[in-house]
């Protein structure tokens, strides 16, 4: 039987190679995002390729009223979603004090919200029908204590660890398997948009991931059922040896490279 996943950000970045990545298992697809170009484009490309069904719908997940749609949408045409892939997100740089409200509520509507209300939404129905797999997209910043210059990053990150965890005890054993992903530093357009590039360019290359990789690895993670998922080694053993650090060692850690990076920026912007 031919299944279908529904997966939010699918445009570009993560959310592209999670597409690529069910469209080659040979799943149908609902992919969602603001660019509906790009997810005609993309959904014409796995059409062709793989023979699959890709269904295509606009969403801003900053409208609260963003996820009913896409699930009363998605009733409408008579489908089922047995995957949901909670990859849509972004960040707000700058300080927390430095930066206004409205940007910070469409980003926990985003990241959180949204996060929380689509897994309400289909959630019960995989249950009902004994066979679901939710991948919620976190970060290995997820993990951490905190993320200074990034506002509310971690902490809807850490948000969705918890609930990913919460969801599947609560499963139990109805065939249901509920994954965080949690990349560490992964090639995307974020750090475009966020105005980071040439920041994250002086680290070296072989502490980055491609999309695909983690989207390769989060799949596979789900599958099996895995609570947690760090792709990579070096997101891994950062997982790992963070948890022996103590709390404030980590904070104070986090904050004196959060200043560093900031001098970098101001040095830079001084030379241009």
């Amino acid at each position: 039987m031919t299944r279908t996943a529904l997966i939010t950000g699918a445009s570009a970045g993560i959310g592209k190679a999670f597409a690529i990545k069910f469209a080659q298992e040979g799943w149908n697809l609902v992919i969602t995002a603001r660019r509906v170009e790009q997810l005609q484009t993309l959904a014409q490309t796995l059409t062709e390729q793989y023979k699959i069904k890709v269904t295509v719908i606009a969403a801003d997940l900053a409208d609260v009223n963003a996820p009913q749609k896409i699930f009363d949408e998605i009733t409408l045409k008579g489908l089922s979603v047995d995957a949901l892939i909670n990859n849509a997100g972004y960040g707000v740089p700058g300080y927390y004090v430095n930066t206004n409200w409205s940007q910070q509520k469409d980003f926990i509507q985003v990241l959180v919200t949204a996060v929380a209300h689509l897994c309400h939404l289909f959630l019960p129905e995989m249950i009902a029908r004994g066979y679901g797999r939710i991948i919620n997209v976190a970060s290995l910043n997820g993990l951490l204590p905190c993320s200074p210059g990034q506002s509310l990053y971690a902490s809807a990150k850490t948000f969705v660890v918890s609930l990913s965890h919460t969801l599947q005890a609560e499963a139990g054993d109805s065939g249901v398997n509920v994954c965080a992903l949690c990349p560490g530093l992964t090639y995307t357009e974020f750090h475009d948009v966020t105005g980071t590039r040439d920041l994250v360019n002086r680290i070296p290359k072989n502490q980055w991931l491609d999309a695909q990789s983690v989207a390769n690895a989060g799949f596979d993670a789900v599958m099996q059922g895995k609570l947690v998922c760090t792709p990579g080694r070096a997101t891994t053993l950062t997982a790992f040896i963070t948890r022996f650090i103590p709390r404030k060692t980590l904070v104070n850690l986090m904050k004196k490279q959060s200043l560093k990076i900031r001098k970098i920026k101001a040095s830079s912007a001084s030379n241009n």
